[in-house]
């Protein structure tokens, strides 16, 4: 059993505002289009004004993945077979034979694993004995012959101990019977015999361990007083002798036969942990344990080369270094991004959208109108927010007459006036005088780019005035520092965009030759003025990576 395919409609790590807001919209459209168990997803924590648009809006909020690495759980999904430890070794021969499997865990009464039992090492033990006299010996208690013989206790004496005892066939004639009997050790002997009871009654004189009466065959009543004397289990099966032989070399408790040195696993366990267990560990397999240390479940290798059951589609970006990790693990269906084309690559063909636009949220409207479905009045302005906020009010360069068109059509289906609302969105996401930590502003819209062997570590911040920048620049200049050093960035970098004015400031962290590479006006040491540059991604990001690949 596989479980159904569940497909996230996600993007990018450090989300902002068109990030999660193009993936709801998107997987909202999704479905409209048929496409089954689909549903958005966040990346990382919301930033204050994404925060306020679902606020305002009443839109819950994604479900955040912290990561998508394929898990124990998403590969064993079969209803696991068990066999308790007190359970003859009969019952679990018939699950093996019933259910086709290699491995059964055996547990206790809290269905909590006590070891593993592996058909080849009961095989041997049973089936292949070292020596002649150990095809008699069992390893058995008196209940658990009555269980697996499906047999009458009529005479019970100890019938809990588990004891190795030899097992023997009544079949010889009376003389010579007795002569036998009293040459064996008779307290460590297992007797079985049919509807003799002259050999019945000397077997309970000699003091045999347990007396098994075959083929249903009557028990008189002073035998079994005879027998309770003598301290003797008196058991009645009807099976025929050969059968209750048989039978009883498999009432062996499985709990005797375990391997307690068994591999376990959890399920919230990385799948990749345990393919390294299972393929060089020298085990056949692993038990699954739940959070309470009980069996779900029963990994093998051929687990290890099923596909997981999540899907995504990727919005917003189309780099697995932006992507949510372990987005390189499972099936990407579908890209839907406004950005330059990275070192994205996939094993089969997908759906991959990528246009030139100032937003995704512009992109995923356009489909909702080219595939003929209108977003309703949230989702309108979901798709609005993004939109807004990705092109800075329609200011950004990246703005395009398609934004601007868009942007129209959207606001007339929320309700939402452009200026007035454009006004509120950017208000609620200034946060540099928020109370957020150096790191946190920073972080909080944080995207890495690579420059050959190098990364570019860039965070942008939008203020609606320069002051309350001022007041922290000390202490994000010395953070940006402090993050190069731990991610050996070639540059760190925080571009802090005053949306009023249209201008931005780049406060950075980078080499002692920066000054002199970068070409922007250095207003003071390691901060530059970058007058008209409001987009990272159209007017920054490329500047940056042309000076670099120039410098080598």
């Amino acid at each position: 059993m596989t479980l159904p395919a569940q497909i996230y409609v996600i993007g990018h790590r450090n989300p902002d505002t068109d990030s999660v807001c193009s993936a709801i919209a998107y997987a909202d459209l999704r479905r409209r289009q048929g496409l089954k168990n689909v549903r958005p997803a966040r990346a990382g924590t919301l930033n204050r004004q994404t925060e306020f648009v679902l606020d305002h809006l009443q839109y819950p909020v994604p479900e955040l993945l912290t990561d998508v690495y394929p898990r124990v759980r998403d590969v064993v999904t079969e209803q696991v077979v068990t066999v308790s430890g007190e359970a003859p070794l009969a019952e679990a021969l018939k699950q093996y034979h019933q259910h086709n499997i290699r491995m059964l865990p055996v547990v206790d009464v809290d269905n909590c694993a006590l070891g593993m039992l592996l058909l080849k090492k009961a095989s041997e033990q049973f089936l292949l004995p070292d020596a002649a006299e150990d095809l008699r010996c069992v390893h058995v208690s008196v209940n658990a012959i009555v269980r697996c013989l499906r047999a009458k206790l009529l005479c019970s004496y100890e019938a809990d101990s588990l004891e190795h005892l030899d097992l023997y066939v009544g079949g010889r004639s009376t003389g010579a019977f007795q002569q036998w009997v009293g040459n064996i050790a008779s307290r460590r002997s297992i007797l079985i015999a049919g509807d003799r009871p002259h050999i019945q009654r000397m077997a309970i004189e000699a003091g045999v361990r347990v007396l098994i009466v075959s083929g249903g065959s009557v028990v008189s009543p002073d035998l079994i007083d005879l027998a309770r004397r003598h301290r003797v289990s008196v058991v009645s099966s009807t099976f025929d002798t050969a059968s209750c032989s048989w039978l009883t070399r498999l009432a062996t408790p499985v709990r005797s036969l375990v391997d307690g040195s068994f591999l376990s696993a959890r399920r919230d366990d990385l799948l990749d942990d345990l393919r390294t267990k299972l393929l060089h560990g020298g085990h056949a397999g692993a038990i699954v344990l739940d959070d309470e240390d009980r069996v779900s479940g029963v990994a093998t290798k051929s687990h290890l080369i099923r596909k997981s059951p999540l899907q995504l589609i990727l919005v917003d970006h189309n780099e697995l270094s932006q992507a949510v990790p372990g987005a390189d693990k499972v099936e990407i269906l579908e890209v839907v991004d406004h950005h330059r084309l990275g070192n994205f690559h996939t094993d089969t063909p997908i759906h991959f959208i990528n246009q030139p636009l100032g937003s995704t949220c512009t992109l995923v409207a356009r489909l909702f109108r080219q595939s003929g479905h209108q977003p309703d009045e949230k989702i309108a302005g979901l798709l609005l927010s993004g939109l807004l906020s990705d092109t800075v009010l329609l200011k950004s360069p990246t703005t395009t007459d398609v934004d601007r068109d868009i942007a129209e059509w959207l606001s007339t289906l929320s309700g939402l006036d452009l200026d007035q609302y454009g006004a509120e969105l950017f208000a609620s996401g200034s946060v540099i005088a928020s109370g957020q930590s150096a790191r946190q502003l920073i972080l909080g819209d944080f995207k890495e780019y690579q420059v050959e062997s190098d990364t570019l570590g860039l965070g942008q911040v939008e203020v609606v005035n320069l002051h309350s920048f001022q007041q922290r620049k000390e202490e994000l200049l010395a953070e940006l520092a402090r993050l190069r050093d731990e991610k050996g960035y070639l540059l760190a970098a925080l571009l802090v965009t005053d949306i009023v004015e249209g201008n931005s400031l780049l406060v950075t962290s980078g080499p002692n030759e920066l000054p002199y590479m970068i070409r922007y006006p250095q207003v003071e040491k390691n901060i530059y003025r970058l007058n008209g540059v409001l987009s990272r991604k159209k007017q920054l990001v490329p500047h940056l990576l042309k000076v670099f690949k120039v410098a080598g």
